[in-house]
């Protein structure tokens, strides 16, 4: 069996990637280690794994299962170590088997959010040149649209949701378990994509050892995990941060995860807390906002005992709110898609309402002046160094995010003279809106593809609901007419094109755009305004 170095020949040389820092014992792993196969380990055979409204799994079968798909991948599909493989479907225990079972035949997971449309699909398997696909039938349908717009890809088989009935489910049926591929602790083991400032996505390499790496440090030393416990997350594995909280974490430490296929709104996520006596939980801050008014809140409090919030800054009211509501104090945190997950954030009496936090275990936080170089406190950029950091597949822009040895994750953040950390803005044009990021000029490109639009810029403006929303300005092409059908049909537009998410909520109409001598958008002028 040959390897396929696709990956490891596109990471950045090493004079452009972060310092590694590896000074807690627990992050001292063995040479050779697959991430699947130690994550799986930490939960007894009869323990449940996965719960959600189709059933419930035990770590014996998610292990079994799991270990029949990476057979498959292997001796059906032709998969050699190293091959790109992208997952498609909603957070559930085939999804999770999937992952678990690349990771085993020593492929690269490439998870996408099942909202993305071809376009979108296409750009992540050209960019990591995706050979094979395990996707859920209910999202098949954009995924052929993508399918034919890219040259890569060599298998792609189906499943059915959590059903047990589709193509995957019947051809791995009879199979028995192939025993893990003896990675390397720093082999790939999964890509995910972040869109980026300029909406051109890039890919974030993470090795072995990455996936465990934030479970031994920011789940184990702040978040008390063990097993009997359930978590849930309303985030996809496409993102880190719900790979992290709803994947990584229980499995390692032998708890449950409880998967959502519906839309997380307020009544389904309070129905799924109480439906499976969920423990952990970890959203948003516009959705702990959402909830604390909730009225069956008291009954999925009977359960809940940890709350953490990424995605977006938490503010100070909405932690305030839902500690005088529930007697919990929620976990902030910051992290980022090329840190993998959360690296500053405090928990308990460490707490100060309004700051992210102090650096996690095991990693360093900083903030740099103009020239680069680490403040003892004040106001900066945030950088940050340990066991995980940023290695941007094939792409220019690793230079934009790594100086002097720290990663830089485009944050101007205060550090205060205890170590804490207090947010104050995103230093570039990313949109932050209900914890997605959004780049402004992706959401412009798709605007301008429409006939009635000449011109057009893209902010994010405050929001009570979403902390920041999406606005447009938008200049009408000759002959057509601004107002609220056209605004209506530009929304619409823009959903069919890109993620619906991406959408912008305000469209304002003008005459022109304010621009520099050179011809170029001033974006901070329409925020002034």
């Amino acid at each position: 069996m040959g390897y396929d170095s696709f990956v490891r020949d596109r990471l950045p040389p090493e004079e452009e990637q972060p310092e590694f820092l590896f000074d807690l014992p627990e992050l001292h792993y063995p040479l050779h280690l697959n991430a699947a196969h130690e994550l799986l380990k930490g939960g007894r055979p009869g323990d449940p794994a996965v719960v959600n409204a189709m059933g419930r799994w035990t770590f014996a079968e998610l292990d079994d299962f799991s270990g029949r798909i990476a057979r498959y991948l292997v001796e059906q599909q032709c998969l050699e170590p190293g091959n790109r493989v992208l997952l498609r479907g909603p957070n559930g225990y085939t999804l999770f088997a999937c992952w678990l079972g690349v990771l085993k035949a020593g492929g690269v997971v490439v998870a996408t959010m099942p909202m993305l449309r071809p376009g979108e699909i296409a750009t992540v398997i050209d960019k990591a040149e995706i050979s094979h696909a395990l996707v859920d039938s209910r999202f098949v349908g954009d995924f052929r649209d993508a399918e034919e717009q890219t040259r890569h890809l060599r298998s792609v088989t189906t499943y059915d949701g959590d059903h047990g009935q589709g193509r995957l489910e019947t051809q791995t049926a009879d199979l028995e378990p192939m025993n893990p591929h003896d990675t390397r602790a720093d082999d790939p083991a999964l890509i995910a994509f972040t869109s980026g400032t300029t909406g051109v996505p890039k890919g974030c390499v993470h090795f072995h050892r990455d996936v465990l790496a934030p479970c031994d440090t920011f789940a184990r030393h702040l978040l008390d995990p063990g097993p009997g416990q359930v978590w849930f997350t309303s985030a996809p594995i496409a993102f880190t941060f719900g790979l992290g909280m709803s994947l990584m974490f229980p499995l390692r430490f032998g708890a449950a995860a409880a998967t959502l296929e519906q839309q997380a709104t307020p009544d389904t996520m309070i129905d799924h807390v109480v439906t499976h006596g969920i423990t952990h939980l970890a959203t948003a801050p516009t959705a702990y906002k959402a909830l604390v008014g909730h009225p069956d809140l008291d009954k999925a409090l009977r359960t809940l005992t940890t709350c953490v919030s990424a995605g977006e800054h938490l503010p100070q009211a909405t932690w305030q709110a839902w500690k005088e509501r529930t007697g919990l104090s929620i976990v902030d945190g910051i992290g980022s898609t090329e840190m993998m997950h959360i690296f500053i954030a405090a928990a308990g009496d460490d707490i100060r309402p309004g700051s992210t936090g102090k650096a996690v275990p095991g990693y360093q936080a900083t903030v740099l002046d103009e020239d680069d170089q680490p403040m003892n406190s004040g106001e900066g950029r945030l950088a940050v160094k340990g066991p995980t950091g940023c290695r941007y597949l094939a792409d220019s822009r690793q230079a934009d995010y790594v100086a002097n040895g720290w990663n830089v994750t485009g944050d101007t953040y205060e550090k205060d003279t205890d170590g804490y950390f207090w947010y104050r803005a995103r230093s570039d044009d990313m949109i932050v809106t209900a914890g997605y990021n959004v780049g402004a000029p992706e959401v412009e490109n798709a605007l301008l593809a429409h006939d009635a639009v000449a011109e057009c810029a893209v902010i994010g403006v405050p929001c009570e609901q979403r902390g920041q929303k999406i606005k447009a300005f938008v200049v009408p092409a000759d002959g057509a007419t601004p107002g609220g059908d056209l605004s209506d049909a530009l929304k619409l537009f823009v959903k069919e094109k890109i993620a619906p998410y991406k959408y912008p909520r305000e469209i304002e109409f003008c005459d022109a755009l304010p621009k520099t001598a050179t011809g170029k958008l001033r974006r901070v002028e329409l925020r002034e305004e």
